[in-house]
Protein backbone atom coordinates (compact mmCIF):
# COMPACT_ATOMS: atom_id res chain seq x y z
CA UNK A 1 0.00 0.00 0.00
CA UNK A 2 1.27 3.28 -0.85
CA UNK A 3 0.11 6.83 0.75
CA UNK A 4 0.86 10.41 -0.29
CA UNK A 5 1.32 12.94 2.42
CA UNK A 6 0.80 17.12 0.81
CA UNK A 7 2.79 19.62 3.55
CA UNK A 8 1.63 23.44 2.68
CA UNK A 9 3.16 26.52 3.93
CA UNK A 10 0.40 28.56 3.97
CA UNK A 11 -2.94 30.12 5.51
CA UNK A 12 -5.55 27.86 6.55
CA UNK A 13 -8.51 30.62 5.66
CA UNK A 14 -7.27 29.62 2.18
CA UNK A 15 -7.17 25.86 1.26
CA UNK A 16 -5.26 24.66 -1.10
CA UNK A 17 -7.68 21.98 -1.71
CA UNK A 18 -11.05 21.40 -3.81
CA UNK A 19 -14.18 20.96 -2.71
CA UNK A 20 -15.08 17.72 -1.23
CA UNK A 21 -11.89 16.66 -1.60
CA UNK A 22 -11.21 15.09 1.83
CA UNK A 23 -12.71 12.26 4.26
CA UNK A 24 -11.66 13.75 7.53
CA UNK A 25 -10.17 16.63 9.65
CA UNK A 26 -8.24 16.36 12.32
CA UNK A 27 -6.68 19.63 14.14
CA UNK A 28 -6.11 21.54 17.33
CA UNK A 29 -6.40 24.96 16.29
CA UNK A 30 -4.28 28.07 18.16
CA UNK A 31 -6.83 28.32 21.57
CA UNK A 32 -8.26 31.92 21.83
CA UNK A 33 -7.59 33.95 24.90
CA UNK A 34 -4.32 31.42 25.64
CA UNK A 35 -1.73 34.09 26.11
CA UNK A 36 0.40 32.40 23.62
CA UNK A 37 -1.28 32.49 20.91
CA UNK A 38 -2.50 36.34 21.38
CA UNK A 39 -0.25 37.12 18.63
CA UNK A 40 -0.74 34.99 16.46
CA UNK A 41 -4.85 36.21 16.51
CA UNK A 42 -3.25 39.96 16.58
CA UNK A 43 -1.36 39.30 13.14
CA UNK A 44 -4.35 38.10 11.72
CA UNK A 45 -6.59 40.72 12.91
CA UNK A 46 -4.96 43.80 14.76
CA UNK A 47 -8.24 44.39 15.94
CA UNK A 48 -7.75 40.88 18.51
CA UNK A 49 -4.52 43.20 19.99
CA UNK A 50 -6.56 46.61 20.37
CA UNK A 51 -9.30 44.72 22.37
CA UNK A 52 -6.45 42.77 24.47
CA UNK A 53 -4.66 46.24 25.52
CA UNK A 54 -7.72 47.61 26.60
CA UNK A 55 -8.89 44.89 28.39
CA UNK A 56 -12.29 43.98 26.61
CA UNK A 57 -11.96 40.35 27.25
CA UNK A 58 -15.49 39.82 25.89
CA UNK A 59 -14.68 41.58 22.27
CA UNK A 60 -10.94 39.76 21.74
CA UNK A 61 -12.98 36.52 22.55
CA UNK A 62 -15.16 37.19 19.70
CA UNK A 63 -12.40 38.38 17.48
CA UNK A 64 -10.52 35.81 18.03
CA UNK A 65 -13.05 33.62 16.95
CA UNK A 66 -14.19 35.47 13.63
CA UNK A 67 -10.59 34.73 12.47
CA UNK A 68 -10.95 30.82 12.93
CA UNK A 69 -14.73 30.57 11.93
CA UNK A 70 -12.65 31.79 8.39
CA UNK A 71 -11.10 28.34 8.73
CA UNK A 72 -14.09 26.36 9.79
CA UNK A 73 -15.75 27.68 6.20
CA UNK A 74 -12.97 26.12 4.26
CA UNK A 75 -13.44 23.51 6.24
CA UNK A 76 -17.04 22.78 5.80
CA UNK A 77 -15.78 23.12 1.40
CA UNK A 78 -13.21 20.51 1.09
CA UNK A 79 -15.20 17.92 3.42
CA UNK A 80 -16.90 15.25 1.54
CA UNK A 81 -20.84 14.58 1.96
CA UNK A 82 -21.25 12.50 5.55
CA UNK A 83 -17.37 14.01 6.05
CA UNK A 84 -16.08 13.99 10.15
CA UNK A 85 -14.69 16.81 11.67
CA UNK A 86 -12.45 16.63 14.72
CA UNK A 87 -11.21 19.70 16.64
CA UNK A 88 -9.58 19.64 19.54
CA UNK A 89 -9.85 22.45 21.97
CA UNK A 90 -9.18 24.20 25.48
CA UNK A 91 -10.96 27.02 27.14
CA UNK A 92 -9.26 29.54 28.86
CA UNK A 93 -9.00 30.90 31.87
CA UNK A 94 -7.60 35.10 32.13
CA UNK A 95 -8.15 38.24 34.00
CA UNK A 96 -8.64 41.46 31.97
CA UNK A 97 -9.26 44.54 32.97
CA UNK A 98 -13.10 43.31 33.01
CA UNK A 99 -11.95 40.67 36.08
CA UNK A 100 -11.15 37.00 35.93
CA UNK A 101 -13.50 34.75 33.89
CA UNK A 102 -13.47 31.32 32.00
CA UNK A 103 -13.85 31.62 28.13
CA UNK A 104 -15.97 28.70 26.56
CA UNK A 105 -13.56 27.59 23.44
CA UNK A 106 -15.68 24.51 22.86
CA UNK A 107 -19.06 25.75 23.03
CA UNK A 108 -18.56 28.92 21.14
CA UNK A 109 -16.67 26.68 17.70
CA UNK A 110 -20.33 24.40 18.21
CA UNK A 111 -22.39 27.43 17.46
CA UNK A 112 -20.18 28.66 14.71
CA UNK A 113 -20.11 24.75 12.94
CA UNK A 114 -23.65 24.36 13.56
CA UNK A 115 -24.41 27.62 12.03
CA UNK A 116 -23.16 26.78 8.92
CA UNK A 117 -25.31 23.45 9.17
CA UNK A 118 -22.82 21.15 10.67
CA UNK A 119 -24.02 17.95 12.56
CA UNK A 120 -22.74 18.29 16.09
CA UNK A 121 -22.09 14.61 17.47
CA UNK A 122 -21.41 13.71 20.98
CA UNK A 123 -18.06 14.83 21.66
CA UNK A 124 -14.98 13.76 24.19
CA UNK A 125 -13.60 14.98 27.40
CA UNK A 126 -9.97 14.82 27.01
CA UNK A 127 -8.49 14.51 30.37
CA UNK A 128 -4.84 14.35 31.27
CA UNK A 129 -3.88 12.90 34.17
CA UNK A 130 -2.27 14.82 36.85
CA UNK A 131 -0.53 14.38 40.32
CA UNK A 132 -0.70 17.69 41.44
CA UNK A 133 -2.75 18.39 44.63
CA UNK A 134 -3.50 21.79 43.45
CA UNK A 135 -6.53 20.95 42.66
CA UNK A 136 -8.29 24.15 42.31
CA UNK A 137 -6.78 27.82 42.49
CA UNK A 138 -8.42 31.42 44.12
CA UNK A 139 -8.83 32.04 47.40
CA UNK A 140 -6.44 28.91 48.64
CA UNK A 141 -8.39 26.96 51.64
CA UNK A 142 -11.11 29.57 52.80
CA UNK A 143 -14.53 29.65 50.89
CA UNK A 144 -15.84 31.10 48.69
CA UNK A 145 -13.70 32.16 45.56
CA UNK A 146 -11.59 29.47 44.86
CA UNK A 147 -12.76 27.78 41.35
CA UNK A 148 -11.56 24.76 39.70
CA UNK A 149 -8.12 24.14 37.41
CA UNK A 150 -9.10 23.34 33.92
CA UNK A 151 -7.74 19.35 33.55
CA UNK A 152 -9.31 18.36 30.35
CA UNK A 153 -10.06 19.54 27.04
CA UNK A 154 -12.76 19.09 24.06
CA UNK A 155 -12.51 17.04 21.40
CA UNK A 156 -15.65 18.52 19.42
CA UNK A 157 -16.81 15.69 16.76
CA UNK A 158 -19.10 16.88 13.18
CA UNK A 159 -20.41 15.63 10.51
CA UNK A 160 -20.91 17.18 6.87
CA UNK A 161 -24.83 16.11 6.97
CA UNK A 162 -25.79 12.97 6.22
CA UNK A 163 -23.76 9.80 7.56
CA UNK A 164 -21.03 9.03 4.66
CA UNK A 165 -22.43 6.36 2.26
CA UNK A 166 -19.32 3.54 1.49
CA UNK A 167 -19.34 0.97 -1.53
CA UNK A 168 -21.49 -2.69 0.23
CA UNK A 169 -18.33 -5.03 1.46
CA UNK A 170 -15.63 -2.34 0.31
CA UNK A 171 -12.46 -4.13 1.37
CA UNK A 172 -10.89 -0.96 2.55
CA UNK A 173 -13.80 -0.63 5.01
CA UNK A 174 -13.31 -3.74 6.75
CA UNK A 175 -9.63 -4.20 6.47
CA UNK A 176 -9.78 -0.89 8.77
CA UNK A 177 -12.36 -2.02 11.46
CA UNK A 178 -11.32 -1.68 15.09
CA UNK A 179 -11.38 -4.46 18.06
CA UNK A 180 -14.53 -4.83 19.57
CA UNK A 181 -12.79 -3.86 22.75
CA UNK A 182 -11.39 -0.67 21.28
CA UNK A 183 -14.72 0.36 20.44
CA UNK A 184 -16.07 0.29 23.49
CA UNK A 185 -12.77 2.25 24.99
CA UNK A 186 -12.38 4.65 22.17
CA UNK A 187 -16.13 5.94 21.90
CA UNK A 188 -16.22 6.79 25.34
CA UNK A 189 -17.24 10.23 25.74
CA UNK A 190 -14.14 10.52 28.22
CA UNK A 191 -10.42 9.64 27.34
CA UNK A 192 -8.10 9.72 30.27
CA UNK A 193 -4.53 9.98 28.43
CA UNK A 194 -1.12 11.48 29.50
CA UNK A 195 0.43 14.36 27.72
CA UNK A 196 3.43 13.41 25.37
CA UNK A 197 6.93 14.99 25.73
CA UNK A 198 7.13 16.53 21.76
CA UNK A 199 10.80 15.49 20.16
CA UNK A 200 11.35 18.96 18.42
CA UNK A 201 12.96 21.52 20.62
CA UNK A 202 11.98 23.81 23.43
CA UNK A 203 11.21 26.77 21.34
CA UNK A 204 9.19 25.05 18.98
CA UNK A 205 7.04 23.26 21.77
CA UNK A 206 6.20 26.73 23.28
CA UNK A 207 4.62 27.52 19.80
CA UNK A 208 2.97 24.62 18.90
CA UNK A 209 1.16 22.94 21.28
CA UNK A 210 1.00 20.06 19.89
CA UNK A 211 -1.49 17.17 21.36
CA UNK A 212 -0.35 13.20 21.96
CA UNK A 213 -0.05 11.20 18.87
CA UNK A 214 -2.15 8.71 20.55
CA UNK A 215 -5.08 11.06 19.90
CA UNK A 216 -5.07 11.73 16.24
CA UNK A 217 -4.61 8.04 15.76
CA UNK A 218 -7.50 7.23 17.21
CA UNK A 219 -9.37 9.27 15.66
CA UNK A 220 -7.75 8.55 12.25
CA UNK A 221 -8.49 5.16 13.35
CA UNK A 222 -12.47 5.82 14.20
CA UNK A 223 -13.87 8.18 11.72
CA UNK A 224 -11.74 7.05 8.13
CA UNK A 225 -10.92 4.15 6.52
CA UNK A 226 -7.86 2.96 4.05
CA UNK A 227 -7.38 5.28 1.03
CA UNK A 228 -9.23 8.55 2.46
CA UNK A 229 -7.68 11.83 3.28
CA UNK A 230 -7.06 13.48 6.48
CA UNK A 231 -6.73 17.34 6.58
CA UNK A 232 -4.94 19.50 9.23
CA UNK A 233 -6.00 22.99 8.75
CA UNK A 234 -3.24 23.74 11.53
CA UNK A 235 -0.42 21.19 11.02
CA UNK A 236 2.00 22.56 13.67
CA UNK A 237 4.63 20.24 14.13
CA UNK A 238 2.53 17.13 12.15
CA UNK A 239 1.33 14.77 14.39
CA UNK A 240 -1.71 14.55 12.94
CA UNK A 241 0.16 13.57 9.67
CA UNK A 242 2.20 11.07 11.95
CA UNK A 243 -0.97 9.53 12.91
CA UNK A 244 -2.65 9.42 9.06
CA UNK A 245 0.98 7.72 8.18
CA UNK A 246 0.68 5.22 10.34
CA UNK A 247 -2.72 4.92 9.85
CA UNK A 248 -1.67 4.13 6.35
CA UNK A 249 -4.25 7.02 5.38
CA UNK A 250 -3.47 10.10 2.99
CA UNK A 251 -2.71 13.50 4.16
CA UNK A 252 -2.72 17.20 3.89
CA UNK A 253 -1.51 19.88 6.20
CA UNK A 254 -1.48 23.49 6.13
CA UNK A 255 0.42 25.70 8.37
CA UNK A 256 1.80 29.21 8.41
CA UNK A 257 5.02 28.75 10.12
CA UNK A 258 7.91 27.19 8.12
CA UNK A 259 9.67 26.38 11.40
CA UNK A 260 7.39 24.09 12.59
CA UNK A 261 6.79 22.66 9.10
CA UNK A 262 10.69 21.85 9.14
CA UNK A 263 10.31 19.88 12.23
CA UNK A 264 8.07 17.33 10.93
CA UNK A 265 10.97 16.16 8.80
CA UNK A 266 13.11 14.69 11.79
CA UNK A 267 9.79 13.34 13.09
CA UNK A 268 8.87 11.35 10.00
CA UNK A 269 12.77 9.60 9.84
CA UNK A 270 11.18 7.88 13.23
CA UNK A 271 8.04 6.82 12.00
CA UNK A 272 8.64 3.47 10.53
CA UNK A 273 9.67 1.60 13.67
CA UNK A 274 6.77 3.76 16.06
CA UNK A 275 4.13 2.77 13.30
CA UNK A 276 4.93 -0.63 14.05
CA UNK A 277 5.23 -0.66 17.65
CA UNK A 278 1.38 0.81 17.45
CA UNK A 279 0.03 -1.94 15.12
CA UNK A 280 1.63 -5.00 16.99
CA UNK A 281 0.48 -3.38 20.12
CA UNK A 282 -2.92 -3.05 19.08
CA UNK A 283 -2.10 -7.18 18.38
CA UNK A 284 -0.78 -7.73 21.56
CA UNK A 285 -3.60 -5.92 23.42
CA UNK A 286 -6.16 -7.78 21.34
CA UNK A 287 -4.64 -11.42 21.76
CA UNK A 288 -4.59 -10.20 25.50
CA UNK A 289 -8.20 -9.38 25.36
CA UNK A 290 -9.27 -12.76 23.62
CA UNK A 291 -7.50 -14.75 26.72
CA UNK A 292 -8.99 -12.74 29.35
CA UNK A 293 -12.67 -13.28 27.65
CA UNK A 294 -12.20 -16.92 27.15
CA UNK A 295 -11.02 -17.01 31.07
CA UNK A 296 -14.34 -15.54 32.02
CA UNK A 297 -16.35 -18.32 30.31
CA UNK A 298 -17.22 -16.50 27.25
CA UNK A 299 -16.23 -17.30 23.56
CA UNK A 300 -15.52 -14.83 20.62
CA UNK A 301 -17.48 -15.97 17.91
CA UNK A 302 -15.46 -15.22 14.64
CA UNK A 303 -11.42 -15.96 13.12
CA UNK A 304 -9.66 -13.13 11.95
CA UNK A 305 -8.93 -14.04 8.01
CA UNK A 306 -5.43 -12.33 8.31
CA UNK A 307 -4.33 -13.41 11.91
CA UNK A 308 -4.28 -16.03 14.46
CA UNK A 309 -6.48 -15.38 16.46
CA UNK A 310 -10.25 -14.75 17.62
CA UNK A 311 -12.48 -11.97 16.96
CA UNK A 312 -15.91 -10.95 18.50
CA UNK A 313 -17.87 -9.92 15.74
CA UNK A 314 -18.13 -10.73 11.95
CA UNK A 315 -17.20 -7.06 10.86
CA UNK A 316 -14.10 -7.53 12.95
CA UNK A 317 -13.33 -10.93 10.45
CA UNK A 318 -11.18 -8.88 7.70
CA UNK A 319 -8.93 -6.41 10.04
CA UNK A 320 -5.60 -5.62 8.99
CA UNK A 321 -3.20 -3.26 10.34
CA UNK A 322 -0.58 -1.93 8.67
CA UNK A 323 3.18 -0.41 9.19
CA UNK A 324 5.22 2.66 7.41
CA UNK A 325 7.77 0.54 5.38
CA UNK A 326 9.51 3.35 3.87
CA UNK A 327 9.39 6.87 3.71
CA UNK A 328 10.37 9.26 0.51
CA UNK A 329 9.91 13.01 0.01
CA UNK A 330 8.69 14.06 -2.88
CA UNK A 331 7.73 18.06 -4.02
CA UNK A 332 4.67 18.06 -2.19
CA UNK A 333 5.70 16.11 1.06
CA UNK A 334 5.95 12.60 1.38
CA UNK A 335 5.11 9.12 -0.43
CA UNK A 336 5.16 6.76 2.22
CA UNK A 337 4.72 2.95 1.72
CA UNK A 338 3.36 0.23 3.85
CA UNK A 339 3.59 -3.34 4.61
CA UNK A 340 1.01 -6.08 6.38
CA UNK A 341 1.58 -6.62 9.99
CA UNK A 342 1.30 -9.99 10.84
Amino acid sequence: METSHRVVTGDARELPLADDSVELVVTSPPYPMIEMWDDIFAALDPDVGVALDEGDGDRAFELMHDVLDSVWAEIERVLVPGGIACINVGDATRSLDDGFRSYPNHAEITDRFTDRDMRALPDILWRKPTNSGAKFMGSGMVPPNAYPTLEHEHILVFRNGERRRLEPGADRRYESAYFWEERNEWFSDLWELPGEAQDIDDGLRDRSGAFPLAIPYRLVSMFSVYDDTVLDPFLGTGTTALAAMAGARNSVGVERDPDLVRALAERVERLPDRSERLARERLADHREWVEQYRDAGKEPGYEAEHYDFAVNTKQERRIRLYAVDGVERTDEGYRVTHTPVE
